[in-house]
């Protein structure tokens, strides 16, 4: 697909791959700061958090360990369902690990609240989030998130991770889909 075709299927630009770049560097000085003397497990939720998992991890100036585990409660929508689906589990044991969940977005917080409790459930030492996004407007639970970059609009985004059904993760910014799109 052509730059003039996506174009047309964005609305608005709502961050900047720049203001993402600053913004996962302050956020990695504090995370630094949080756990220094401290093992950290970053757990990345596929597929979405992949871009700000790279590009968080590598602002970082301390030794950490990564896994990733997939969990859907989407499909092809454009809401959450908020039934959780584990697609691929972690490869850590979490007993007396400090986990540092990182996401792409923080929506109605279904998913994010269970995964906490299946994570505590695993023994981890600790357990805090890093969201690029949230929607604070979306929220159905409530979800203490200890690292946030933006909170945003709830209206369907785009970018850097983020997608509708499979399609435009790979957009450089985070950008409002179009209504028409998905209508």
């Amino acid at each position: 697909m052509r730059a003039a075709d996506i174009a047309d299927q964005l609305s608005t630009i709502l961050v900047t791959e720049e203001q993402i770049h600053e913004k996962l560097g302050e956020l990695a000085q504090r995370v630094e700061a949080d756990y220094e003397g401290k093992e950290l497990l970053l757990v990345g939720v596929l597929k979405g958090a992949v871009m700000v998992m790279a590009d968080f991890s590598r602002k970082l100036r301390r030794d950490i360990v990564i896994d990733w585990m997939a969990v859907s409660s989407y499909g092809a929508g454009t809401k959450s369902s908020g039934v959780v689906q584990i697609r691929k589990d972690l490869d850590t044991d979490l007993t007396g690990k400090h986990v540092l969940i990182v996401e792409d977005i923080i929506d109605s917080g279904l998913t994010l609240s269970w995964l906490l409790e299946n994570f505590a459930s695993r023994g981890a030492a600790s357990i805090e989030i890093l969201a690029l996004l949230r929607k604070p407007e979306a929220a159905k639970v409530e979800i203490d998130c200890r690292y946030v970059g933006f909170d945003i609009p709830t209206e369907f985004v785009v970018g850097y991770g983020l997608d509708y059904d499979e399609r435009f993760r790979n957009l450089r910014d985070v950008a409002v889909l179009a209504p028409h799109v998905y209508s």
